[in-house]
């Protein structure tokens, strides 16, 4: 398997209801790159605060779980809305390539960026010849 698709996607659900009853979904659009010394996360989350998410490792899926609310000023009513309260989870599964020690992850103006440094055993090493 190449390094590049060591992370893929295992399953990516949204889940939200809205007030009458009918189901909203969003699937947050991501991007994945690799470098030499391991994975660039993008997840595009418009409208998630800090607080509503949630980025957990553990065995090998990383686990993105948050939730959009829209809050409307104060005095403000609403006449028509598309913007219901929404929910989602992604989860993508890495085949114990990422050193989950050490993911460093930011959530600025709406968009996750995430490293995912390689696992040693990953890394090119360079062997002395004796």
């Amino acid at each position: 398997m190449s390094l590049i698709t060591t992370l893929i996607p295992s399953r990516a659900r949204a889940l939200s209801h809205l007030e009458n009853g009918a189901a909203a979904t969003i699937k947050p659009h991501y991007e994945l790159v690799d470098n030499k010394d391991g994975y660039g996360l993008t997840v595009y989350l418009p409208g998630v605060a800090k607080n509503d998410l949630e980025l957990t490792a553990e065995n090998n899926l990383l686990r993105i779980i948050g939730r959009r609310t829209w809050r409307q000023p104060e005095g403000w009513t609403s006449l028509y809305s598309e913007l219901p309260e929404e929910s989602f989870e992604m989860t993508l599964e890495h085949d114990h390539a990422i050193n989950i020690d050490q993911i460093h992850a930011e959530l600025r103006e709406g968009v996750l960026r995430a490293s995912l440094p390689k696992a040693e055993a990953l890394k090119p090493r360079k062997i002395a010849v004796n």
